[in-house]
């Protein structure tokens, strides 16, 4: 979708302003799924509801394949929409795999599970060259073998083990002893846990999403440079995930977070430094960077801010504030860069950096009676 919704949307928009609304729906319809997802995870288990939105996603992808087929926006827009819904399941997976392991193994859990994006880099965008060649329409085959896939997660979901129980008698038993989400928001590991994280996604969805049009249509750069960075940026992002959940283990978490928000200091110093090739390129793969140790940190983190009980609940908050930051970063980078540039984009970025350093120092403040989060 990454790879095609632009170009598609292009195609069937009434208006050429209309031509990303695709790609903006699918982060809108991950925003907004997570909450419910979480919900149906915490009344039905996990397995049955990542397989329910593995079909989802299938059923996503033949709308899709019918829109482009019948030349229909609104519907192509639709699937979009729904694919960012069961997007919000599968971000659910590195929960489920820490889960699955001891307390101290779970940074590697949720590093690992991110390894499955440099696989999804490579195999993403060739699912568009290789569909070209099974129907004659333009990038139908493409979404054809996006529903294939997600059958077969479907199926490897089927095999997984869930030690989900149903809850009895209005989940009181279950409730026993559960906080209330003001109660457990205040708390500083899930200050830093949600505000690393927030700050991670939101901030990388912002420079990436502006940094191609800044590139290409601004500065001139050829759309094969463009290509270059942006992919060597998402090879960035997913590449640390083998070694940052040994990182963690090893130094702890925040001093994790901390080397990603250096990183992400360096990222905005070497764009501001010029508009050459080398900047957009050494700026963007620090990006990619600092946001795997600052997602994988505040996601080891979170953990630690709720009892098993309340799990659902904090995870869907936490996903809710995520996403919907990214989602509002990267709807509004365009608008920034085209009414103030892209200095002010920058420079408007070190200010959040700034905000999260601050959040750091007064949270870490409150932990020091917890020297075990140091």
């Amino acid at each position: 979708m990454v790879m095609v919704g632009g170009v598609v949307g292009a195609k069937l928009a009434p208006s050429a302003s209309l031509a990303t609304l695709p790609l903006a729906m699918t982060i809108v319809g991950t925003a907004s799924g997570v909450l419910p997802v979480t919900r149906l995870m915490q009344a039905f288990g996990r397995k049955k509801v990542f397989i329910a939105v593995a079909l989802l996603a299938m059923c996503a992808s033949l709308v899709a394949a019918l829109s482009v087929i019948q030349q229909h926006f609104v519907g192509f827009a639709s699937s979009a929409f729904l694919l960012g819904v069961a997007i919000a399941g599968f971000q659910q997976i590195r929960f489920a795999a820490m889960e699955s392991v001891a307390l101290e193994d779970m940074p590697k859990a949720a590093s690992t599970v991110l390894l499955g994006g440099l696989v999804a880099a490579i195999v993403g965008p060739e699912l568009a060259t290789l569909g070209l060649s099974l129907v004659s329409e333009a990038f139908v085959g493409g979404f054809y073998l996006m529903a294939l896939i997600s059958l077969c997660c479907a199926l490897l979901f089927s095999r997984i083990q869930d030690n989900y129980v149903a809850p009895d008698n209005g989940t009181l038993e279950a409730n026993k002893g559960a906080r209330y989400l003001g109660e457990i928001a205040r708390q500083p590991i899930f200050i830093l846990a949600v505000s690393s994280s927030v700050v991670g996604y939101a901030l990388m969805s912002f420079i990436m999403t502006a940094t191609p049009v800044h590139m290409h249509v601004v500065e001139q750069h050829t759309l094969e440079h463009t290509k270059w960075v942006i992919q060597s940026h998402i090879f960035a992002m997913f590449f640390p995930a083998i070694f940052s959940g040994w990182l963690i283990a090893r130094f702890g978490a925040i001093k994790i977070i901390v080397t990603g928000l250096v990183a992400y200091l360096i990222t905005l110093f070497i764009a501001l430094g010029g508009e050459q090739l080398y900047n957009y390129w050494l700026a963007l793969v620090l990006l990619g960077i600092g946001w795997n140790f600052l997602f994988v940190g505040g996601t080891s983190l979170l953990p630690g801010a709720y009892q098993q009980n309340e799990k659902f609940k904090v995870q869907g908050l936490n996903e809710f504030l995520v996403f919907g930051c990214q989602a509002t970063a990267a709807l509004g980078a365009g608008l920034m860069l085209n009414l103030f540039g892209w200095h002010t984009l920058l420079f408007t970025s070190f200010a959040i950096v700034g905000l999260q350093v601050l959040i750091l120092i007064w949270q870490r403040f409150r932990l020091r009676t917890q020297p075990q989060l140091a």
